[in-house]
């Protein structure tokens, strides 16, 4: 089989990860495969925030406990030591799907790589605060941005899940 199909059809959401970071230099691959995502009309509308700082993992995470409503402790990321951000520009009009094509190269590209990725919510709601806000005008970034989702990776701690079988009747050929 060819290796990229393999990489798409073996990738899985892995859902325990270990404390140890990737290096960096996987971490810049990753980012780049997402940088090289198809958008609308070639506007590269999304950006990443690169996050592997503890302090602002761990804060970035204690946002989308509570917007989940999940109890104090538990942590939305599993414990992925690194948290790709995807935001992009609200002023495309393809902007959602933009965002949506970079989290799918990052999570294919983290399988690719050996490591694992999970798409992880709430993003938005994180990025609607004041306080995301303010983080986003710190780093220069000026305009509408909303955020799309989290590329939490990692190393997987454990074997990757068992894929669940596909549902049948979703592929017509005409």
């Amino acid at each position: 089989m060819n290796e990229v199909i393999k990489t798409l059809t073996e990738r899985r959401s892995i859902r325990k990860f270990r404390a140890e970071m990737p290096p960096k230099e996987l971490i810049e691959q990753i980012v780049e495969a997402g940088l090289y995502a198809p958008s609308g009309m070639g506007r590269q509308s999304s950006l990443i925030l690169a996050v592997t700082d503890k302090k602002l993992r761990d804060k970035l995470s204690d946002m989308n406990r509570r917007i989940l409503g999940q109890p104090e402790g538990s942590d939305p990321f599993y414990g992925a030591p690194a948290v790709l951000v995807v935001l992009a520009d609200k002023a495309v009009p393809t902007y959602v799907f933009d965002g949506s094509l970079t989290m799918g190269n990052m999570l294919n590209a983290a399988h690719a790589l050996g490591l694992g990725g999970i798409w992880i919510h709430r993003a938005k709601q994180e990025f609607e605060t004041e306080e995301m806000r303010a983080l986003l005008r710190e780093l220069g970034i000026e305009g509408e941005y909303e955020g799309i989702g989290h590329c939490a990776i990692g190393y997987a701690d454990g074997e990757l899940p068992t894929p669940v079988p596909r549902r049948e009747g979703r592929a017509y050929y005409l």
